[in-house]
């Protein structure tokens, strides 16, 4: 059995769960927002993180592409909030390097868990 593949899912999960995390944390404890609810900010950044959840997590393939598809919306906005933000530019930057760690773990996991002939 060819260990790659569970390689690169280690690293997708651990992004997962850390950009999970964060996006949990960041609107609620770590910085809560005062312009728009709580629950809306949740709303927002959390769904789309558990929309191919199930699938990702029984290491599907499919729901891990999917996944990296996810993870480049992150990416863009943890990238505009780093360079827009000049005060707190601590959670952008840990937004940027998760999403990243999701996507290249789901993207090389898809990639060498394919059929080998």
């Amino acid at each position: 059995m060819n260990s790659k593949p569970q390689y690169f899912y280690g690293i997708a999960l651990a992004g997962f769960l850390g950009l999970f995390t964060l996006m949990m944390l960041w609107p609620t404890v770590l910085s809560p927002a005062t312009h728009m609810p709580v629950a809306l900010m949740l709303l927002i950044t959390v769904t789309p993180l558990l929309l191919p959840m199930r699938g990702m997590l029984a290491k599907k393939p499919k729901s891990c592409a999917w996944m990296a598809y996810i993870s480049l919306g992150y990416f863009i906005h943890g990238a505009i909030e780093t360079y827009a933000n000049a005060g707190g530019r601590l959670y952008p930057a840990l937004e940027v390097v998760l999403s990243l760690m999701l996507f290249f773990g789901a993207t090389l996991f898809v990639y060498f868990s394919g059929k080998t002939a």
